[in-house]
């Protein structure tokens, strides 16, 4: 599989109970919507933030433009030799703009620890190099969850389903198992579309058909609103 490091392309999300997961899960693959080679796969993500938690912050104001830095690494059992990758997110007007490096997860952490990664890296790594220069950046949230993801080979749709979201706000070893506390209530999705420009005519009668509705949801920035921020409010209590 070519690695892709660039991605251009709208977002859209719904949280979904299970009935209308089951519905649309069905339905995309009664459209020839097919699994990708990964299945049903597990996603650990650590990101990076400011001591006061400035990112997020602007992020939840939803401003025009904002940007998020991340490390992420796939698989239940993550070994300290394998592939991670060091994600820049940004979003303007609406579309999702993603660029990342591959890497071995010990050249990783230690680029995010020092601020810096090696020119070889080439433009995205000079991207990543000036964000982390910009701002004062730590570990800031642990996210895990297992996804199901879904493509067309005739469409440029991309959908996937994650569910069991779970998060730290501690322990940021990513080799550890991918333990922690819910973030979802019990029996809902979070379903992601992800296009380049309107979603088909067909994927919009099926959510129209489970009541399916777009809202606006950030995993990061719930566990923020729903735990980082009690926690930063009583140390400075």
């Amino acid at each position: 599989m070519q690695f892709q490091d660039v991605f251009c392309r709208k977002e859209k999300k719904y949280l979904l109970t299970a009935d209308q997961y089951r519905h649309m899960h069905s339905g995309i693959i009664a459209h020839g919507m097919q699994a990708d080679e990964f299945g049903l796969h597990t996603i650990a993500s650590l990101y990076y933030d400011t001591p006061d938690y400035q990112l997020i912050q602007h992020s939840l104001e939803k401003p025009i433009y904002k940007e998020k830095l991340r490390l992420r690494v796939y698989g239940s059992q993550v070994n300290p030799d394998d592939t991670a990758y060091v994600e820049i997110k940004k979003k303007f007007k609406g579309i999702v703009y993603k660029r990342r490096i591959a890497l071995p997860l010990p050249e990783a952490l230690q680029g995010l620890q020092k601020g810096c990664f090696h020119e070889d890296h080439g433009q995205i790594g000079r991207e990543i190099n000036w964000f982390m220069q910009r701002y004062d950046l730590s570990p800031a949230c642990w996210l895990g969850y297992e996804r199901e993801a879904f493509f067309h080979p005739d469409e440029d749709v991309r959908i996937t389903f994650d569910e069991n979201v779970r998060y730290r706000t501690g322990n940021w070893d990513v080799t550890l198992p991918p333990t922690g506390t819910l973030l979802l209530d019990e029996g809902l999705y979070l379903m992601e579309v992800k296009v380049p420009f309107a979603i088909p005519l067909w994927l919009v009668d099926l959510m129209n058909e489970c009541n399916a509705r777009s809202r606006s949801f950030s995993k990061y920035g719930t566990v923020y609103t729903t735990a980082l921020y009690t926690q930063e409010r009583n140390s400075h209590g």
